[in-house]
C-alpha cells in the first residue's frame, strides 16, 4: 500500500501548476487594490466640483491612501509572517468593500479621509506587494523579479480597466453609485477568497522552500539590524523619492489632460492605456535584468520615466494624439517597471524569517512618498495655478530617486 504523507502528496502535484495559479491570484488582488486606488483620479474633479473643494484638499485624500498603506506595509509583513495570506487577504478585501460603501455616504472632507484615505489605504495594503511578494518568494525563488514584473503590471491592468469603467459608472449613476458598486463587489469578492486552499499556497514550492544549498543561508537578519545596514535606507530612498515623483504627476493625470483640452472620458481612457504599456515595460526590464544586469536596467527605466515627463510638458503647448501617446508609452510604461527589482534586491540582501516586517519596513518609504508627491503637487498647483512647477517638482525628485543607484556599493552590484 502506498501510505503518502500529505505533504509528499504536495511534494508530488506538480508544482508549476501551483504556482501559476498563486502569481494570478496575487495578480488578481493587485489589479483589484492597485486599480481601485489609482481610480481616484477620475473622481477628483466629480468629488472637487460636488463639494467646492480645491485642488489640495481633494489630493489630501488621494495622499492618504499611499501613506496609510506604506504606514502599515511592516505590521503587515508581520502579519504575514505570523497568520499566513488567508488572514492578511481577507481582511484586505473587507476593509475596501466596508471603505467605499462609507465613501458612498460621505458629506464631509474627513469622512472622505477616513474611508478612501485611510482606510482604502490600508485595504489596499493588506492586499498589495507587500504579502504578495513574500508569497510569491515561495514559489519562484530565483525567478521572483520576473513573477514580481507581472504582478506589478497588475497596476497597469488596474488603470486599464478601472479608470474607464470608473468615469462611464460616474457619467451613469453618479461618483456615490460607482463607490456603492465598489463596496459590494470586493465584499461579494471575499467568498471566493477564503474557499481557496490555502494551506496548499501558504507552504510554497518544496524546491524553494527546502533550499538548503550554500547561497540560501538565514543570516539571522532582524529588523533592527536591516536598519543599520546601508542598504536599508539606500532602497528606502529610491522607493521614497521616485514615488514623490511618480505621484506628484499621477494625481493630476486626467486632471490635466482635461485642463489641457481632451474630453475627460478620452483623458481617463488614454491614461489607462498605460496599463498595456506598463505590462510590457515590467517584463522588459525584469527581462534587462537577467541580460545587462540590474544597475543599467533601473537607470535605463529612470532615463524613460525623465523623457516621459517631459513629454507630459510639451502636452501644454502640443495637445495631439503622438504627444499623448508618446507621454504614455514612456512615463506609463516605466511608473512602476523598478518595483519588481527592488523588491527582488531587498529580499535577496536581508532574506531570512523576518523577510517580511523588513521588506513592509522598506517599504514605507514608498508609501510616504506617494502621499507627500500627491499631496505636494496639489498643493503647487493651488499656489502657483499652473502645472510647470509640479512637473518640475517631480522630475527634480525622480532624479533624487535613481541617484543610489550611482553611489550605493550594495545597490551597484
Amino acid at each position: 500500500m502506498d501510505k503518502s504523507t500529505p505533504r509528499e502528496e504536495i511534494a508530488a502535484k506538480p508544482p508549476t501548476r501551483i504556482a501559476l495559479n498563486v502569481l494570478a491570484l496575487c495578480f488578481m488582488l493587485a489589479l483589484i487594490g492597485r486599480g481601485l486606488g489609482e481610480s481616484f483620479t477620475v473622481f477628483l474633479k466629480p468629488i472637487s466640483e460636488s463639494f467646492g473643494w480645491d485642488r489640495a484638499q481633494i489630493v489630501s485624500v488621494y495622499s492618504l491612501t499611499w501613506l496609510a498603506g506604506g504606514l502599515t506595509a511592516p505590521l503587515i509583513g508581520r502579519l504575514f509572517d505570523h497568520s499566513g495570506p488567508r488572514a492578511v487577504y481577507s481582511l484586505g478585501l473587507l476593509l475596501l468593500g466596508g471603505s467605499f460603501l462609507v465613501a458612498a455616504h460621505a458629506q464631509y472632507l474627513w469622512q472622505l479621509q477616513f474611508s478612501i484615505g485611510l482606510c482604502v489605504g490600508i485595504g489596499i495594503a493588506f492586499i498589495g506587494n507587500v504579502p504578495n511578494s513574500i508569497l510569491l518568494g515561495r514559489w519562484f525563488g530565483p525567478r521572483l523579479p520576473t513573477a514580481m514584473a507581472v504582478v506589478y503590471s497588475a497596476t497597469g491592468a488596474g488603470v486599464l480597466v478601472l479608470l474607464p469603467a470608473s468615469q462611464l459608472l460616474i457619467d451613469r449613476v453618479g461618483w456615490r453609485g460607482a463607490y456603492q458598486i465598489f463596496g459590494i463587489t470586493a465584499l461579494c469578492l471575499l467568498v471566493p477568497l477564503l474557499l481557496l486552499p490555502w494551506r496548499r499556497f501558504s507552504r510554497g514550492s518544496p524546491h524553494v522552500v527546502k533550499k538548503t544549498g550554500p547561497d540560501f543561508v538565514d543570516e539571522g537578519w532582524t529588523l533592527l539590524g536591516a536598519i543599520r545596514h546601508h542598504a536599508f535606507w539606500a532602497l528606502f530612498a529610491t522607493f521614497f523619492f521616485t514615488a514623490i515623483g511618480m505621484y506628484a504627476i499621477s494625481a493630476q493625470i486626467v486632471a490635466y489632460l482635461i485642463d489641457a483640452g481632451f474630453p475627460p472620458l478620452q483623458a481617463a481612457t488614454a491614461w489607462g492605456f498605460s496599463g498595456v504599456v506598463l505590462l510590457f515595460g515590467m517584463l522588459g526590464v525584469s527581462e534587462l535584468d537577467s541580460i545587462i544586469g540590474r544597475r543599467p536596467s533601473v537607470l535605463l527605466s529612470y532615463a524613460i520615466s525623465i523623457l516621459g515627463i517631459i513629454l507630459l510638458w510639451l502636452l501644454q503647448w502640443y495637445p495631439n494624439f503622438w504627444v499623448l501617446t508618446g507621454f504614455v508609452v514612456t512615463f506609463g510604461s516605466m511608473i512602476g517597471s523598478r518595483g519588481p527589482l527592488l523588491t527582488a534586491t531587498a529580499m535577496k540582501i536581508f532574506h531570512g524569517k523576518r523577510v517580511g516586517t523588513i521588506y513592509g519596513t522598506i517599504s514605507i518609504g514608498s508609501g510616504l512618498g506617494s502621499a507627500f508627491g500627491s499631496w505636494a503637487g496639489g498643493l503647487i498647483h493651488d499656489f502657483t495655478h499652473s502645472y510647470n512647477p509640479v512637473i518640475a517638482f517631480a522630475l527634480v525628485s525622480v532624479i533624487l530617486g535613481l541617484i543610489p543607484f550611482l553611489v550605493v556599493p550594495a545597490l551597484r552590484r
